[in-house]
């Protein structure tokens, strides 16, 4: 394999694919929620906590995980990772009580809480900081395709071979990925500047007290606690929506997820274009990102209409314009951490960060089963969902400084 200028998009191919896995394994669940909570009697309270349960791990691992990865390196940590997130997959075939399904969904959260802090990471290794939203945006764009071949993958999967073997197709996969991971993967000796020239790397990891102190991380923290619920919330009850509220049967639900995901897929790899086209007519890195940003705030506002419009392709279509804004709001805000900081510290601050957005959906999880418990309505969580981007905007806005660490 040569490690030449195009090894950067074999590796950015790597991690879209990690995505991929990840977001096959996560949605498993939810794909196969209606069917599972009718056979086990489930109450809207257990899913919640199932999924609570996920969410919470999450948050307790991502921290961690981000310092960890920056002692160990993105190659040995990321392969362990997903090796480990496989097994918990496994784990999930011989789960059939609510207990077993939290500590199996713990599991995973806490193995699969350092994916994104490995993958920023390794594109802050190998891309300079005009294509970084770009990189970021076809890696994240897995986070669109891994929900788009789910329900396809695991409908056929669970109709023809049961639980069991879906969730050990999907392990089987990860430890593959794991394998061709460490076999490939190498840190480069020069980190990439803005002219793709090598420029010697910080080797030295930053303390933690010294990156709170950082305006930027919490910039970035409080842009995944506002807006990762959003997403946190339509991956996991979306096929429950579609399912109660339009009638969507569990082997019709195929459709309207993959038309859902696709769209978020343009959002995810669009705004990372438009991001490089700003910068290259002259505006700084940082301004094009907040423009592109402000952007995607905007166009989750008509997913208003969907909580009550009675025609289910309307609201598919104003969920997949408002998941595609998250898809592009995801690609910058991860953009901006590379940004600000050396690359020894852009795992723990991405860390920090995913650590806001694991919590900030483990709120969505209690908020979502217990309002649907007592009113019934997806109408107060359409209504977060549509503004929750243009606060966190503000804020991040408000909070960003000048210039980073990294600058």
């Amino acid at each position: 394999m040569v490690r030449g200028s195009h090894f950067k998009w074999f590796v950015c191919g790597l991690l879209f694919l990690a995505v991929t896995i990840l977001y096959m394994d996560r949605q498993a669940l939810s794909i196969v929620a209606p069917r599972l909570t009718e056979e086990w009697g489930w109450s809207e309270t257990d899913y919640g906590n199932v999924v609570a349960a996920y969410q919470f791990a999450y948050a307790v691992g991502v921290l961690g995980v981000g310092w960890l990865i920056d002692r160990l390196g993105t190659r040995f940590g990321f392969g362990l990772l997903v090796a480990l997130w496989s097994l918990a997959m496994f784990a999930h075939g011989w789960a059939a009580t609510v207990p077993a399904f939290i500590a199996a969904r713990f599991a995973l959260g806490l193995a699969q809480a350092g994916c994104f802090p490995c993958a920023v990471k390794a594109t802050a290794e190998w891309f300079s900081k005009e294509k970084r939203a770009l990189a970021t945006g076809i890696f994240n764009s897995g986070s669109m395709l891994g929900p788009i071949l789910a329900p396809l993958a695991i409908l056929f999967l669970y109709a023809h071979s049961g639980w069991l073997a879906t969730c050990v197709a999907l392990g089987a996969a990860g430890v593959l990925w794991s394998v061709a991971w460490l076999v490939f993967y190498r840190t480069p000796s020069l980190a990439p500047d803005a002219d793709g020239r090598g420029c010697p790397p910080r080797e030295t990891p930053l303390p933690l007290a010294e990156l709170l102190r950082c305006r930027a991380t919490w910039a970035f923290f409080f842009g995944k606690l506002l807006s990762d619920p959003v997403w946190w919330f339509f991956l996991y009850w979306l096929p429950k929506f579609l399912h109660d509220k339009h009638g969507v049967a569990l082997t019709q639900l195929g459709a309207p997820l993959v038309t859902i995901y696709s769209v978020t897929v343009i959002g995810s790899v669009g705004a990372g274009w438009l991001t490089e086209r700003l910068a290259r007519r002259g505006l700084t890195i940082r301004s094009a990102r907040k423009a592109v940003m402000l952007l995607c705030a905007l166009l989750p506002i008509p997913v208003l209409l969907a909580a009550r419009t009675p025609h289910v392709w309307l609201a598919v279509v104003l969920i997949g314009l408002a998941m595609a804004g998250h898809s592009g709001w995801m690609a910058n805000l991860f953009s901006l951490v590379s940004d600000a900081f050396p690359k020894c510290a852009v795992a723990s601050v991405t860390g920090i960060g995913t650590m806001a957005g694991a919590l900030g959906g483990l709120f969505v999880a209690q908020f979502a089963g217990w309002v649907l418990d007592a009113t019934g309505s997806y109408w107060p969580l359409f209504v977060m969902s549509a503004f929750a981007y243009l606060v966190a905007w503000f804020l991040v806005y408000l909070l960003l400084p000048k210039k980073g660490l990294n600058e």
